[in-house]
């Protein structure tokens, strides 16, 4: 069947990315399928697209994917990309189609949920009254204080090591702009970030931290957006100490919360063991590809 695609126009737009956009239409004019390519624009990650490719179920193997992958991948190599990601449901079309037109799986993760119900308040207490010799926790919601900006700026860095086996995401830079804007996006969609963190009493310093995203209305569930200790700071425990207290406070300050969600890489086995002992429970896993260009 022969099929047309036709670039649009897509007004997603930010200071970190934009999108392009392609339709496959029939010979009968009807859509059959269409592809996103994000192309990032963010300091150490200017190398990277991500891809979202949906043909209709009663038009695959007819060329239709093939058509439109050919036209993101041709626009991601005009602007100098050398990466193109993409995340297929597991077990889908998706997941047989990509390693068969050149792309490689390089990551899985595994997404787990915290039933608050079944969270065991008492061991919780107990855990993050556990001393700690040499570091203190402290919290804040939304913005992270003044005092403590830029030590928290520095400690981001914890997360360039992170396993992500064999993923190319670049490396982010983070600054004192990015981390208050950051905290500004989560506030200004009426959602609250929370974050703990741990500080290491010699000097101050942060040497980790963990921030949770709750809903603004206090309901459903709330998002771990990342835990890291600096590498200086491992061994001692904190990661799961953070949580914990992640952990007891949202139950504490937000009542009616269901539950905590998370996912960690496969390859993380600190970072799944920590889950594991605090009570999360595996619901489903993602994939994501890669096409080196």
């Amino acid at each position: 069947m022969p099929i047309r695609v036709v670039p649009l126009v897509d007004p997603d737009r930010s200071a970190t990315s934009h999108r392009l956009v392609w339709l496959g239409v029939g010979v009968d004019g009807s859509p059959v399928g269409t592809a996103f390519l994000r192309v990032f624009t963010r300091a150490g990650q200017e190398h990277l697209a991500e891809l979202d490719l949906r043909v209709h179920p009663a038009e695959r193997r007819a060329g239709v994917g093939s058509a439109l992958l050919d036209a993101a991948v041709a626009a991601a190599r005009a602007d100098g990309r050398r990466t193109v990601i993409a995340q297929p449901d597991p077990g889908s079309a998706g997941e047989e189609f990509l390693p068969a037109r050149g792309f490689r799986k390089v990551l899985a993760l595994t997404h787990t949920r915290l039933p608050l119900a079944a969270a065991d308040t008492a061991a919780l207490t107990a855990l993050v009254e556990r001393p700690h010799p040499g570091y203190r926790l402290t919290s804040w919601s939304g913005t992270v204080p003044d005092e403590l900006l830029d030590t928290f700026t520095a400690s981001r860095r914890a997360m360039d090591d992170m396993p992500l086996e064999d993923a190319d995401y670049g490396r982010q830079v983070w600054d004192a702009a990015r981390v208050k804007a950051a905290a500004r996006a989560v506030e200004d969609r009426g959602d609250v970030l929370h974050t703990v963190a741990a500080v290491a009493e010699s000097d101050g310093s942060i040497a980790g931290f963990t921030e949770l995203v709750v809903p603004g209305a206090g309901t459903g569930d709330g998002q771990h957006y990342g835990t890291a200790v600096l590498p200086l700071h491992r061994g001692h425990g904190l990661g799961r100490w953070m949580k914990a207290e992640s952990i007891r406070q949202a139950r504490e300050q937000h009542p009616e919360l269901d539950g905590l969600l998370t996912d960690t890489a496969d390859s993380n086995r600190p970072m799944r063991s920590i889950n594991d002992a605090l009570g999360y429970v595996p619901t489903h896993t993602s994939l994501e590809f890669q096409l080196d260009l």
